[in-house]
């Protein structure tokens, strides 16, 4: 780590876990809770301690947080953002070799964020489309095409109120 600033992280490409960088990523879409109306965001503390407890570097006020989760969870589920959201990752040379550093928490959410991107992991992010969920989850499917976080849970769900539906349908004709 020689010629970096103290207190940046980096993560060494020989170490790279993409699995680490995914469940990083999902842990900091899902920190806002649609089904339990909770998001760790909303203060200051609660956001220390969800990046400290991650050992992701000094985390910057939950307020410029905030807005650069709702970008990734807009992005991951096919919409459109509010606006432009810009944060500082750096690429140093260790040992002659490129790598993705950050100064703080954000910074190294966003640096896995962007290797789930170049690796071709990023696409099979998805929120589940159910209104009292929206739980960010990886699609491990082999065709990429599951929709539901849980298929016991919100599919179930929504085959159930089809079904009713179909049902009320019926009866009323």
């Amino acid at each position: 780590m020689t010629g970096l600033a103290a207190g940046v992280h980096v993560e060494p490409l020989a170490d790279w876990d993409v699995e680490q960088d995914i469940d990083l990523v999902l842990a900091f879409l899902n920190t806002c809770d649609v089904e339990h109306g909770t998001d760790t965001l909303s203060e200051e503390d609660s956001w220390r301690t969800w990046a400290l407890g991650r050992d992701l570097g000094p985390p910057p006020t939950a307020a410029r947080a905030r807005p650069v989760r709702d970008a990734l969870r807009a992005a991951v589920a096919g919409g459109e953002s509010a606006g432009t959201t810009s944060w500082s990752v750096r690429i140093d040379l260790l040992a002659g070799v490129p790598m993705l550093t950050a100064a703080d928490a954000l910074g190294t959410v966003l640096a896995a964020a962007y290797r789930l991107v170049l690796t071709g992991h990023w696409a099979r992010i998805k929120i589940c489309p159910a209104d009292d969920c929206r739980w960010a989850f990886y699609d491990r499917s082999r065709n990429r095409s599951r929709t539901w976080c849980s298929m016991r849970v919100c599919g179930n769900r929504e085959k159930a109120r089809n079904w009713r539906e179909r049902a009320r349908s019926a009866a009323a004709r």
